[in-house]
């Protein structure tokens, strides 16, 4: 019973380490950009920046759970 339970406290720790450095990259994104992204996505309707900006996180989630695992 044991075993199982250090899996699902490393897997709640490894999910939230990785839910942080995600939120960390994303800001660091939102600063690099000339514009606000959120402002551009929902109030501007930019969905060209929408869907980069869903295959950039997609990419950065990929890195994120191959450093991670």
């Amino acid at each position: 019973m044991g075993f199982q339970v250090s899996n699902v406290v490393n897997a709640i720790v490894y999910a939230a380490i990785g839910i942080v450095i995600f939120a960390l990259s994303f800001l660091v994104l939102d600063k690099a950009t000339p514009y606000n992204l959120w402002k551009e996505i929902v109030q501007e309707h930019n969905v060209a920046l929408a869907i980069l900006l869903g295959a950039m996180s997609l990419g950065i989630c990929v890195i994120i759970a191959a450093a991670v695992h």
